[in-house]
């Protein structure tokens, strides 16, 4: 929606004898014009983080309150689960039999060993599958579930590899020497991958803040993706799973609580940098740049003065409240008289337009004839005369005159609409 504001001040010269006056006139003087965009807009955080658990277990240490301040790389959490401890175990275990595999002894059980691998990796790429599936957003679960395909697609290639080199041997196609020490590589390689996978989701029991902010327990209502499928199994950036928690009953986890893979421990917000994002309307979006000053106001706290500065707009549209096309508007604050919290709503008003020092007039005296702005002069016979005029910056109720009148001439400001050709003005 375009609307404006304006400081102007017009001299009253003169009006009718009533003490309610129908027409009002007054001088043509010079002022300031600004044009305002309005548009809804909340509040908006440097960043937030849901901090989830990345395996089943139970929740063994809360290191902080809700409301601390945490700094990056703090740990703030600790899991217990003997699966995932297990499953390092087991990882290790492999990781050894593998590197001591085919040191020239014919009896070894190749198969039984490649078999026992990929019994492993098929449980670590199941796990994570299952993570993902906690993933609330099409786009993000799609994400992470192509992350753990492709992984499990190179981790096939180099198990069908090792396969045949287990037949070559059998079948005494392959040199044994070779065949032998080409397959302990090919183990070791993909032990090393189970082991790491399992070593990631144990160091991840131990949960720290990836940035600096305030804490407050339980998930966010939205997380971001994980980035890789280590992150994924780590429980990074996973949304929270519902705790199902019952009427007047706190829904955050506990001491002692258990957990499953998503389970949401807490959320850090960081407050550092306060911003706004602003839905400006198609028809106004082009006059709004990078760098344009606006002011703000809390629907929290009326009159609260608020000032900020546009940082970034964006090129694809988003349906707004009313249906109609907008686009995002990123504002950072630069000023405020209290602390907003994130996601408090605003109005903000972008100055998109100023003339300064330029021949104004209020808007009510501007009317249209033959389709033309048109306002009532004070002729030097003082009767009412029409005058073309040419319109620049549109304030809310004053409008900037760039041709058809001079500073100091008399025109009808009030009653417009009372006026005909040839009427004394007062």
């Amino acid at each position: 929606m375009l609307l404006s504001a304006t400081a102007l001040v017009l001299t009253l010269t003169a009006a009718s004898c009533d003490d309610a006056p129908e027409v009002t006139v007054a001088q043509v003087s010079r002022g300031t014009v600004s044009e305002v965009v309005e548009a809804p807009a909340s509040v908006t955080a440097r960043g937030a983080v849901s901090l989830t658990s990345p395996a089943k277990g139970t929740l063994a240490q809360l290191l902080v309150a809700p409301g601390a301040t945490v700094a990056a790389g703090q740990t703030v959490a600790v899991i217990d689960s003997p699966e995932a401890t297990a499953r390092l175990a087991q990882a290790q275990a492999a990781l050894d039999a593998a590197k001591k595999a085919g040191g020239g002894s014919t009896k070894v059980n190749l198969g039984g060993v490649q078999k026992a691998l990929d019994e492993r990796a098929a449980e670590a790429f199941t796990e994570a599958r299952s993570a993902a599936a906690l993933i609330t957003d099409p786009t993000l679960r799609d994400k992470a579930l192509a992350g753990i395909t492709t992984a499990e697609r190179r981790y096939g290639e180099a198990s069908q590899t090792t396969w045949g080199l287990i037949k070559g041997v059998e079948k005494g196609i392959s040199s044994l020497g070779q065949a032998m020490k080409a397959l302990t590589q090919a183990q070791v390689m993909q032990a090393q991958q189970a082991f790491d996978l399992a070593k990631s989701n144990v160091d991840a029991l131990t949960i720290t803040a990836p940035f600096g902010g305030t804490v407050q327990l339980g998930g966010a209502s939205a997380a971001a993706a994980p980035s890789s499928l280590t992150d994924l199994l780590s429980g990074a950036g996973m949304p929270a799973a519902p705790t199902g928690a019952l009427p007047g009953v706190s829904g955050n986890i506990n001491i002692g609580s258990p957990v499953t893979p998503g389970t949401a421990i807490l959320t850090i917000v960081d407050t550092s940098e306060l911003g706004l994002v602003a839905e400006v309307d198609e028809t106004d979006i082009l006059l709004v740049k990078p760098g344009l000053p606006a002011d703000a106001e809390l629907d929290a706290a009326p009159g609260a003065e608020l000032r900020a500065e546009v940082t970034a707009i964006d090129l694809l549209p988003t349906a707004n409240s009313r249906g109609a096309v907008a686009y995002k508007v990123h504002l950072v604050l630069k000023h405020t008289s209290v602390t907003p919290r994130p996601g408090m709503s605003a109005l903000i008003r972008l100055k998109v337009k100023e003339a300064v020092g330029k021949l104004c007039v209020p808007a009510a005296a501007v009317f249209s004839a033959d389709g033309l702005d048109t306002v009532w002069v004070k002729n030097r016979d003082g009767k009412a005369e029409k005058r073309r005029i040419t319109t620049g910056v549109a304030g809310r109720d004053v409008l900037e005159i760039t041709e058809g009148l001079r500073e100091g001439e008399t025109i009808v400001v009030k009653g417009a609409d009372k006026v005909t050709e040839g009427d004394p003005l007062p």
